[in-house]
C-alpha cells in the first residue's frame, strides 16, 4: 500500500507530485549574496531525492534586511540568476519557493553595513547595538519592497512565494507583545500588532496574483517570555485565514533573535559556533549563550501539539513542520488533517531520503539531531557526517 505521503499535494495554484516538501534552510551557498553552483546543487540533490518541493533561503527584500552580507536580495539581477536554479529544480520534477524576508532585529548591521529596522526601538546582539524603530515611511518602502521581491521570484521561475513570518524576524516582531512597543496604528492591540504583516502579505498576494502559490513561515510561540504564545497567535491566523491571502500556513516557532534551538532541539553545538566567531565576539557570546541556546531534547514531532491547536481552529491549508525524521510522523501529521509536511535537517544529512521511503529501504532518516550542521552556514550549510567541500 503506497503510503499517502506519496499522494499528491495541493498547494493553491501547484499540484505537487507528493505531499513533503523541504523547508527553508540557509544554504550558507551565497558568498557576496551571489547565485553559484553549490546553492543550484544544493537544491537540485534534493529535488533529485524526491521531495514534491523545495525552498529557497533566504532571499531579503532589501539589503538592509539581509541576515548578513552573504545573504541574496532577491532584485532584478539575482532574480536572473536565479533562473538557472528555478530550472533545475523542475528538471528533476520538483516545485520550488522562494522564502522572502526582512530580518529586522536579528540583522547583522555591522556584517551589511547599514541599519536594520524594528517596530520599536531595541538593543540587538546580532545587530551589535540599537536598532531603531521603522517610521511610517520606513513601513511603505518595506512592503514596497516586499512585492519587488515577489515579482522577482515570479520572473525568476518560482512556483510558490513563502513570506517569512517568524522566528523574530521583521515582521514576526510586530506580532510579539515583547518586542512591538509602538503607540500608533502598529501597535498595542493584537490586531494593530497583526496590521502591518497583514498589509504586506495583501500586498505581495495582489502583486502576484494567482500565478504562483503563496504561503506564510508564521510563528505559533516566540518561546520567550512575555512574547507571542498560542492564544494570541491563533487569533492572528484567524484574521489572516479570513483575509484570504495565504494558501497556507508553514507553522513554525522560536526566535532567531532570543531562542534558537526551540525550532532546532536537540544538542547545542556551542564549542563549534564559538569557533566560527571573531575572537573579539566570543566572551560576550560565552555569556549570552545559556540564554540564547538553552537545551532542548529532540523529540519526534515536537510541534505537533501546538499545531493541532491551529488545525483544530482553522479551515485552511497547513503545513507542519517540527521533527519529522520517520515516515510514520509524516502519515500522523497528514491523517490529522495536515495537508503537507515539510522536513529540513533529514534532509540535510540525506537529500536523497524520500526516495529512500518510497523504495521501502528504511522508514527513518539517519539525522542524530547533534545540531553541528548549524555552524556550518558560514562555509556551506551541510551534515558534518557527509563528506562536502566547504564553499570558497
Amino acid at each position: 500500500m503506497t503510503s499517502p505521503a506519496f499522494s499528491p499535494g495541493r498547494l493553491g495554484p501547484l499540484t505537487l507530485r507528493n505531499r513533503v516538501v523541504k523547508a527553508a534552510t540557509f544554504e550558507g551557498a551565497t558568498p557576496r549574496g551571489e547565485v553559484t553552483d553549490r546553492l543550484v546543487e544544493f537544491h537540485r540533490a534534493v529535488a533529485a531525492g524526491g521531495v514534491g518541493m523545495t525552498t529557497v533561503a533566504y532571499c531579503a527584500v532589501a539589503p538592509g534586511g539581509r541576515v548578513q552580507r552573504h545573504c541574496m536580495v532577491l532584485d532584478a539581477d539575482t532574480s536572473k540568476a536565479l533562473r538557472r536554479l528555478t530550472d533545475a529544480v523542475h528538471a528533476e520534477g520538483a516545485a520550488v519557493s522562494a522564502q522572502l524576508g526582512h530580518a529586522g532585529l536579528v540583522a547583522d548591521a555591522k556584517s551589511n553595513g547599514m541599519r536594520s529596522l524594528a517596530p520599536s526601538r531595541r538593543f540587538s546582539p546580532p545587530a551589535k547595538g540599537f536598532v531603531p524603530a521603522a517610521s511610517a515611511q520606513d513601513l511603505v518602502r518595506v512592503r514596497d519592497d516586499f512585492v519587488s521581491a515577489a515579482r522577482n521570484a515570479v520572473e525568476a521561475g518560482f512556483d510558490a512565494i513563502e513570506v517569512h513570518l517568524g522566528h523574530g524576524y521583521l515582521l514576526s516582531s510586530f506580532f510579539s507583545p515583547q518586542l512591538n512597543k509602538r503607540r500608533d496604528g502598529y501597535g498595542g492591540s493584537l490586531e494593530a500588532r497583526a496590521r502591518f504583516p497583514r498589509e504586506v502579505l495583501r500586498a505581495v498576494r495582489d502583486a502576484v496574483g494567482d500565478r504562483v502559490a503563496v504561503t506564510a513561515k508564521f510563528n505559533m510561540s516566540d518561546g520567550v517570555p512575555r512574547g507571542l504564545w498560542l492564544d494570541e497567535s491563533i487569533e492572528i491566523a484567524r484574521m489572516i485565514e479570513a483575509d484570504g491571502v495565504l494558501d497556507a500556513f508553514e507553522l513554525t516557532g522560536g526566535s532567531s533573535l532570543q531562542n534558537a534551538m526551540y525550532f532546532f532541539r536537540g544538542d547545542v553545538p556551542l564549542i563549534e559556533m564559538l569557533e566560527t566567531q571573531p575572537a573579539y565576539v566570543r566572551p560576550g557570546m560565552r555569556l549570552i549563550a545559556p540564554r540564547l541556546f538553552p537545551s532542548y531534547p529532540f523529540e519526534e514531532g515536537f510541534f505537533l501539539p501546538f499545531a493541532r491547536q491551529f488545525r483544530a481552529a482553522l479551515d485552511m491549508p497547513l503545513i507542519y513542520l517540527g521533527g519529522v525524521n520517520r515516515l510514520e510522523t509524516a502519515e500522523q501529521a497528514l491523517a490529522e488533517g495536515f495537508d503537507l509536511v515539510a522536513m529540513a535537517r533529514a534532509l540535510l544529512r540525506e537529500p536523497d531520503l524520500l526516495n529512500t521511503f518510497a523504495k521501502g529501504e528504511r522508514n527513518e532518516g539517519l539525522c542524530v539531531h547533534c545540531n553541528k550542521c548549524m555552524p556550518t552556514i558560514y562555509s556551506g550549510t551541510r551534515c558534518v557526517l557527509v563528506d562536502a567541500a566547504p564553499i570558497s
